[in-house]
């Protein structure tokens, strides 16, 4: 038995095992599956809270006991949806993704509008990274197809392909 269950039921050798403090101990050594559970997923990478509630959701871990570990996590900082969103916004943007893939990206890994809204406007602005982008992309064609495919918005591909397209055509473009 967890040592945590113990002390959280105030378990010691004269208490008596009474229906009462048995509910207690079979709701505490939920608690302690799921903070494992949690612990688990989370040791190899870091993952939003919805993504968490998920998995611990597919195991069978009933709400009550979710809940509580997913509280327990957040309280102690190791959950913590901002930092996912930050960091997975400098990571994704530091690969040559737009404003917008990576909004889409933070998303899908299960974080709202307050967490990715504040990280993306920590990111460096997207001119300044879709410029490398232009420069490798060998045309205004090849400039703007990859630009749209990595999310960055129409009126940065414009500034930046324009100047291009101008220059292919001896200026008349």
């Amino acid at each position: 038995m967890p040592d945590d269950v113990v002390v959280r039921c105030g378990l010691a050798a004269d208490v008596a095992l009474e229906r009462p403090l048995l509910r207690r101990l079979r709701a505490e050594l939920r608690r302690a599956e799921a903070l494992a559970l949690a612990g688990r997923a989370l040791r190899t990478r870091d993952l939003s809270r919805r993504r968490v509630g998920e998995r611990l959701e597919r195991a069978g871990v009933p709400p009550a006991a979710e809940e509580s570990a997913l509280a327990a996590l957040v309280e102690a900082g190791v959950l913590d949806d901002s930092r996912l969103a930050v960091r997975r916004a400098h990571s994704l943007a530091e690969r040559g993704w737009g404003n917008a893939a990576v909004a889409e990206r933070l998303r899908r890994e299960g974080l709202g509008e307050n967490e990715i809204q504040p990280a993306l406007a920590g990111l460096d602005p997207e001119l300044d990274r879709a410029a490398p982008l232009v420069a490798s992309a060998g045309g205004t064609a090849k400039a703007w197809a990859l630009l749209s495919r990595r999310g960055f918005d129409p009126d940065t591909i414009e500034a930046l392909v324009d100047p291009l397209d101008g220059a292919e055509h001896g200026g008349l473009g």
